[in-house]
C-alpha cells in the first residue's frame, strides 16, 4: 500500500472518487489539511510566545536579583558615609606638668671681695673691730646654734624658663565605642560575603509571608576589640517578625576583623541592612 499523505488532499478526491462529492462529508474532509496545517503554526506560535514569556520572567528575575544586592551596597556605603560626616574625633591633650619653681636663695651676709689697700684709704666702719671696742648696744648670745655643713646653695632664677619638653602622653584603650576609626571592622571575606552570609542565612517569617510584609530591615551592633559581636539592635523597622529574624541573623555571625585606632583595637559601631523580599 502506498503511502498516503493526509496533508495533501489529493487522498480526498482517492476516497470520494466515484461518490457523492455534494454531501457534506467530502467538504468536510477536504478542509482537513488546511485546518490540520493552522493548528501546527498556532501551536508553534503560541509555544514561542510561552517559552519567550517563561524565558523573559527569569531574566527579570536575575536582573532584580542583582539590582537588590546592588541596592543593599549602596545603602551599606550610604551607612559609613553618614557615619563619616558625623564622627567627632576625640582630642587627646597632653598633660603638661606645672613648672616647678625653686625659690631665689636669700642672701643671709654681706660678702665684700677683699681688697688690698693701704691703712688711711680703709674707711672706719669697714674694718673688723676687736672684741673690745665693739659699742654697748651689740649683743652677744651664749646660746649656740649648729651652722650648715653644705653651703653650695643651688638657686633657680623665676625668669629662666625650662626648655624641656612636655612628656608624651601614654597611649590608653578605652571602652568607648567608636563611629569612625582609621582602620574600620570589616567581615571575613569582605562586603560581598556578608551580603552572602545575610541573604543565605535569613529565614523568612511565615507570618510575614502570609501576610506579604517585605522591606529593609537595618540592624546596628558593635564589633569588639576580639571581634565578637554585641549591642544588636534595629534602628530601621519594617515588622516585628522580620525585626527579630533580622537581629538573630546579625547576632549568629561569625567573629568580624576589628577596628583600629592608632595602631589599637578598638569598639566601632557599625549598621548593616537586611533585605526580606517575597519572590
Amino acid at each position: 500500500m502506498a503511502k498516503i499523505d493526509l496533508y495533501d488532499p489529493k487522498w480526498v478526491d482517492m476516497v470520494f472518487d466515484g461518490k457523492n462529492k455534494s454531501y457534506g462529508a467530502f467538504q468536510l474532509r477536504k478542509g482537513t489539511s488546511s485546518r490540520n496545517i493552522k493548528s501546527l503554526i498556532i501551536l508553534v506560535i503560541a509555544a514561542a510566545l510561552v517559552g519567550g514569556f517563561l524565558a523573559w520572567k527569569v531574566i527579570e528575575q536575575k536582573q532584580a536579583e542583582q539590582q537588590a544586592a546592588y541596592m543593599e551596597a549602596m545603602e551599606l556605603s550610604k551607612l559609613q558615609k553618614e557615619a563619616k560626616k558625623n564622627e567627632k574625633k576625640e582630642v587627646i591633650k597632653p598633660k603638661i606638668e606645672p613648672k616647678k619653681e625653686i625659690p631665689v636663695a636669700r642672701q643671709t651676709q654681706k660678702f665684700t671681695a677683699p681688697v688690698i689697700k693701704k691703712d688711711e684709704l680703709v674707711k672706719e666702719e669697714n674694718q673688723i673691730k676687736q672684741m673690745d671696742k665693739l659699742d654697748d648696744k651689740v649683743a652677744v648670745g651664749t646660746e649656740n646654734h649648729e651652722g650648715t655643713k653644705d653651703r653650695n646653695v643651688e638657686a633657680v632664677r623665676n625668669d629662666i624658663a625650662v626648655n624641656t619638653p612636655p612628656p608624651a602622653p601614654k597611649e590608653e584603650v578605652t571602652n568607648k565605642v567608636f563611629d569612625v576609626v582609621e582602620v574600620m571592622p570589616s567581615f571575613p571575606g569582605g562586603q560581598g560575603a556578608l551580603l552572602s552570609y545575610l541573604s543565605s542565612h535569613v529565614k523568612y517569617p511565615v507570618v510575614a509571608q502570609e501576610n506579604g510584609v517585605q522591606g529593609r530591615v537595618t540592624v546596628s551592633f558593635v564589633v569588639e576589640r576580639d571581634g565578637s559581636i554585641t549591642d544588636v539592635h534595629v534602628v530601621r523597622s519594617v515588622d516585628p517578625s522580620l525585626d527579630r529574624e533580622a537581629a538573630r541573623v546579625v547576632s549568629s555571625m561569625p567573629n568580624w576583623q576589628p577596628g583600629k585606632q592608632n595602631g589599637s583595637a578598638v569598639r566601632v559601631k557599625f549598621n548593616v541592612p537586611v533585605q526580606f523580599k517575597l519572590q
